[in-house]
């Protein structure tokens, strides 16, 4: 045997992937396969998850298969998953009874709406630190019950099951042995008791879910039993599971309180760690669960950006900027200082903290002499003064968790660039320390793993494998940068009133 290896199973919206890390964090060898998604409906969103569990086998068998390593120096899988979408499957013979319901599907949000105008919202919040919305998991599982054949009543009697896309891996992969899921996915589902850790009766009433149907929550690192010899050709330990963002949480070693980190992708999703409080937001952020291990819960804030590199995907696809992002980049640079020009993407309402659904984008600051360089550098500077707007937001409802000169660490696909990077370092006033590797997603799960199979003694060690970045410092003037901040809101304060 050679050194050992965590294999990270990273489980998205758009693909499925496998990555072997070593213990160092390094990758090894990577394979992946593209997920399909379905739109039977308006505002319907569906994937077919016995093709998420396919995809699943395959990438990990072309990732080992890849890596020039023996099977046997595999210690341990990380699962790591899109989080809110949901499954429903028999017991008996494993088959879903319908197509995986997934986290952007918004059909049951009449459900959501009459609840929260029958006043249930605030025992909802301060039970699962959530917010009534059909994005988390409850409403989806109650659909499917109520809208496929006799399902209620198979779930009542015990017939079936259901889970996240973390628990259905884990069902699939260990033969039918292990129904669990860990408690970052439990945390999203809007049945979970974040304080008490178990699932919430009162919740589960609400909703009307039945106990009979859910995974037992684990740990973050913990067994989830082995995986059968027929997918690998022998059994492997599955010692982590994490919901994505969580996982990348762990990935840029957010493990104390005050640490925070930024994804950006299509949207903008930033967590801050909250430590053992569990912060119950005045500012309608996410309270939820950042990870758990040896049973003891660490929380986390979290703040959602609806559109970020979309902004900068609409440039492109509606303006005609040439060249995709390192086009609109280029553009942006050659922007004249201090134009006035201000881009509030709000394509489809605007996220925290604001979380008005009715207000719409617009591009304000006009002048005879402002051109595309202009809008696209305020389009970047968007995403960067959202950004701002949760981290003030978070602030506010966690004063103790900022310690002096915190820091925002950031991955995902607009992080590649260095300017945009010192551009959300100017915008927000807090040094940004950028990950010279983007896969945080499976490079947290395979933290978990390894801290699980026992190859790490201690949190602290496997944070220590977390991802290498590169800093940037706030250099603009206080005054120019709250003079931009200030127009920003009341430009937000202009789109809220017209919705």
């Amino acid at each position: 045997m050679g050194e050992p290896l965590i294999l990270a199973l990273d489980q998205g919206t758009t693909s499925t992937r496998a990555i072997l890390f070593d213990l160092t964090g390094q990758p090894v060898a990577n394979a992946g396969q593209p997920l399909r998604q379905s739109y039977p409906a308006d505002g319907w969103v569906e994937h077919d998850a016995d093709e998420i569990f396919d995809a699943a086998v395959t990438s990990m068998r072309e990732c080992i298969g890849g890596s020039g390593r023996e099977i046997a120096d595999v210690a341990a899988i990380g699962v790591t998953n899109q989080r809110e979408t949901v499954v429903v499957w028999e017991r008996q013979s494993g088959r879903p009874i319908h197509p995986a319901i997934v986290w952007q599907d918004r059909r049951t949000a009449a459900v959501c709406e009459r609840l929260a105008a029958e006043g249930a919202e605030a025992e909802v919040a301060a039970t699962t630190g959530l917010l009534l919305d059909p994005y988390f998991s409850a409403t989806k599982i109650a659909w499917l019950l109520d809208h496929i054949d006799g399902a209620r009543a198979r779930a009542e009697a015990g017939e079936l099951l259901a889970g996240t896309i973390d628990t259905w891996l884990i069902w699939r992969l260990t033969g039918g042995r292990v129904h669990a899921t860990d408690a970052t996915n439990a945390s999203r589902t809007l049945l979970f008791d974040i304080t008490a850790q178990v699932w919430s009766p009162a919740m589960l009433k609400l909703f009307n879910v039945p106990a009979a149907l859910l995974p037992e929550v684990r740990d973050c690192a913990a067994d989830f039993g082995e995986t059968d010899t027929e997918w690998l050709g022998r059994s492997i330990p599955i010692r982590g599971v994490a919901g994505d963002q969580q996982s990348a949480l762990m990935a840029q070693g957010c493990i104390r309180p005050g640490e925070m980190k930024a994804t950006y992708g299509t949207g903008c999703f930033l967590l801050v760690n909250t430590g053992k409080d569990a912060a119950l937001s005045r500012s309608r952020l996410l309270t939820t669960v950042a990870a758990r291990i040896g049973g003891d819960v660490t929380y986390a804030l979290e703040g959602s950006i609806f559109v970020a590199g979309a902004a900068i995907q609409w440039l492109g696809e509606e303006l005609g900027v040439p060249g995709g992002p390192q086009g609109a980049e280029a553009l942006a640079r050659r922007a004249r200082t201090n134009h006035g020009v201000i881009v509030a993407p709000a394509f489809t309402g605007l996220g925290a903290p604001w979380w008005d659904p009715g207000a719409r984008g617009a591009i304000v600051g006009l002048t005879r002499d402002s051109g595309l360089p202009e809008i696209c550098e305020a389009a970047f500077d968007s995403c960067a003064l959202q950004t701002r707007d949760l981290v003030e937001a978070m602030r506010a409802d966690a004063p103790g968790a900022f310690h002096r000169g915190a820091e925002l660490r950031i991955d995902g696909g607009m992080s590649r660039s260095a300017w945009f990077s010192q551009r959300l370092a100017d915008l927000t006033g807090v040094g940004v320390q950028r990950a010279t590797y983007q896969e945080a997603t499976a490079l947290g799960a395979a933290l978990f793993a390894g801290l699980g199979v026992g190859l790490y003694a201690d949190v602290e060690a496997a944070a220590a494998a977390h991802l290498k970045t590169e800093g940037f410092k706030p250099l603009m003037d206080s005054h120019d940068r709250e003079g931009r901040y200030a127009r920003w809101l009341d430009t937000i304060e202009r789109l809220r009133s017209a919705g």
